[in-house]
């Protein structure tokens, strides 16, 4: 067992990285990012976090009872139903190529608040064309189309968190 206390480990003695963990950790605790991968070389860090997940209870009512003084039935009220949210109708996916984020972050679909977005349904794309930015960690990275094609449905929003390997956009081949 090594002397030197965790906090101040140098890097000589800071073998694993553990003080850039630390630091990854607090500021993924500070954000909205939910996981993150990170590849140098043959040393991958996977770190995700897990999500609380509550459901609505139902409702329910003791049973009232007839006061004598009461005369004729109770009225009675109708029942709340549980809170469920409606979801949409689903709605058919064009064929294509689609399209996924290369990691996790905030999708941007123009290069700032004052520009036009890299494109729109219905755009033709060559191999290589912006399609948006994905800002991770304070750092914007440009996204990409790798394949040729027209913009058949963009199922992102501007400002939206997505997630690694997440459907961006789908491309039908021209």
């Amino acid at each position: 067992m090594s002397d030197v206390p965790i906090e101040t480990a140098t890097a000589e003695t800071d073998l694993y990285g553990l003080s850039a963990v630390r630091e990854l950790l607090g500021m993924i605790d500070k954000s909205d990012v939910t996981e993150i991968l990170i590849e140098r070389g043959e040393i991958k860090l996977h770190i995700k976090r897990g999500t609380v997940i509550t459901t609505a209870q139902p409702m329910t009512m003791a049973p009232m009872i007839q006061p004598s003084y009461m005369p004729g039935p109770i009225p009675t009220m109708p029942m709340p139903s549980a809170f469920t949210p409606e979801e949409p109708p689903p709605t058919e996916m064009p064929a294509g190529h689609t399209i996924t984020a290369p990691m996790v972050g905030t999708f941007y679909a123009s290069p700032s608040p004052k520009d036009a977005p890299f494109v729109q349904e219905g755009d033709e794309l060559r191999a290589g064309d912006p399609i948006g930015i994905i800002e991770a960690m304070k750092m914007m990275n440009e996204i990409e189309s790798d394949t040729a094609g027209r913009v058949a449905r963009i199922l992102v929003k501007n400002g939206q968190p997505v997630e690694y390997g997440q459907a961006l956009m789908i491309i039908e081949p021209l």
